[in-house]
């Protein structure tokens, strides 16, 4: 084995045990100066695997301590992307919820047996839920049916929440919410979610959390072009049951510039181990199932031409590697038309493979992918970009810890 790949090999292990960042500010680098380690030539190997290694024998921080920072749920959890956010600021995960029973499969693969998956989060009752500082949660964007509210205020019956988002998983939420009122919340929902329904989606969302709940609500979106070659807008929705001084411009972006699909592509030189189904052989070269066959590349060309004729701009998109990928979506599987990959002049595009899917995503190369190829596309294209839930995690911490503590000295305080 060459150094540079056993110095990629040894990199991978401090960054499943640590986080990038925390190695970044460990080494005195910037963040994409490893993840260039990664996926580019390293220059002095020897250099990596020393520090690596030395890293390694070394007790990690949070197994020095005892006790978790805080503790979170991670609902519609999908395959765990919030969650690593979250672990690398120190948090520890007591509940799971999510019923897709291949993200449960891969969701299994990458965290420790500390507890069950459960999965309708519908038929759980919040007695069930464990007493928890954050909630985390992914859950679908579903339009409220207001129908009944107006009837009951003229009949003065009180509605609230139970009326206004009952029927939507949103409700599932609010329900434990109330039932725990943890110190924290994050929620993240697509970009739409702020004028879906003509608006009303996010404004029944947003008196649910703040008038009928109680929380000190924020939300903004956060395009992931800065973290990961891949134009991604999301909503954010951080709450706390007291008032903090959280604002979103504590969310800090990646410095230098952004980044581009190179730094997530097989490099096919052999700079990286094979990954069999996804690259083969001794330069670890992508394999040809991901190529595109001539009928379905015939297919997209011919679609695309002829809404070019009418106007429309519906169509496959190729890059290469110093492309910015579009939106990766759930549907990738079907013909991966939204993100294809050139492999040069007359020749056939190609589909990202799965591997690349998950660094399209931020996850790390540890992460492992234990489910068939559609599968873990429908993944990946449902989850979160992990870099920017641990930026919104790091930016929350402080104000998370302060709300916890005045929460227990309240409880101290009441007890005596």
């Amino acid at each position: 084995m060459s150094d540079e790949i056993q110095a990629r090999d040894a990199l991978e292990q401090a960054i499943s045990r640590y986080s990038v960042s925390d190695l970044a500010e460990r080494w005195d680098v910037d963040s994409r100066t490893i993840e260039s380690w990664r996926s580019k030539s390293i220059k002095n190997p020897g250099l990596i695997i020393d520090a690596t290694f030395t890293l390694l024998e070394q007790p990690h921080d949070k197994e020095k301590r005892s006790e978790p920072d805080f503790s979170f749920i991670d609902l519609f959890a999908g395959i765990g992307g919030t969650r690593l956010g979250f672990e690398s600021v120190g948090g520890a995960c007591v509940f799971t919820s999510e019923w897709d029973k291949f993200a449960q499969e891969t969701y299994r693969a990458n965290f420790p047996p500390t507890h069950s998956i459960t999965g309708d989060i519908r038929e759980v009752a919040e007695s069930e839920v464990p007493d928890h500082d954050v909630l985390i949660a992914g859950f679908p964007c579903q339009p409220f049916s207001l129908a009944g509210v107006s009837k009951k205020n003229s009949l003065g019956r009180a509605h609230g929440f139970a009326c206004d988002t009952q029927g939507t998983l949103f409700f599932d939420i609010a329900r434990i919410l109330d039932a725990k009122r943890p110190s924290a919340f994050l929620l993240e929902n697509v970009k739409n979610l702020a004028g879906h329904d003509k608006g009303r989606t996010l404004d029944v969302i947003l008196k649910t959390l703040q008038d009928e709940l109680g929380y000190y609500v924020d939300y903004k979106v956060i395009d992931a072009r800065h973290f990961v070659p891949q134009h991604r807008e999301r909503v954010f929705i951080v709450g706390f049951r007291q008032p903090t001084t959280f604002a979103w411009d504590q969310v800090l972006m990646p410095d230098g510039d952004d980044p581009l699909l190179g730094s997530i592509l097989h490099p096919e030189n052999g700079d990286e181990l094979a990954e069999p189904e996804f690259t083969l052989g001794a330069k670890a070269l992508v394999n040809s199932k991901y190529t595109l066959s001539k009928k379905l590349w015939k297919y997209l060309r011919d679609y695309a031409a002829k809404h070019r004729e009418k106007g429309n701009g519906f169509g496959y998109s190729r890059f290469g590697p110093d492309g910015v990928a579009r939106t990766l979506s759930a549907r990738y599987h079907k013909d991966g038309s939204e993100v294809l990959i050139s492999r040069g002049p007359r020749k056939n595009p190609r589909r990202l493979t799965p591997r690349e899917c998950a660094r399209l995503m931020g996850f790390p190369d540890s992460f492992r992918i234990p489910v068939s190829d559609t599968q873990a596309y429908r993944q990946f294209g449902n989850s979160v970009v992990v870099p920017v839930v641990q930026a919104v995690a790091t930016a929350m911490y402080p104000h998370l810890m302060t709300v916890k503590q005045r929460a227990e000295s309240a409880q101290v305080s009441m007890v005596v």
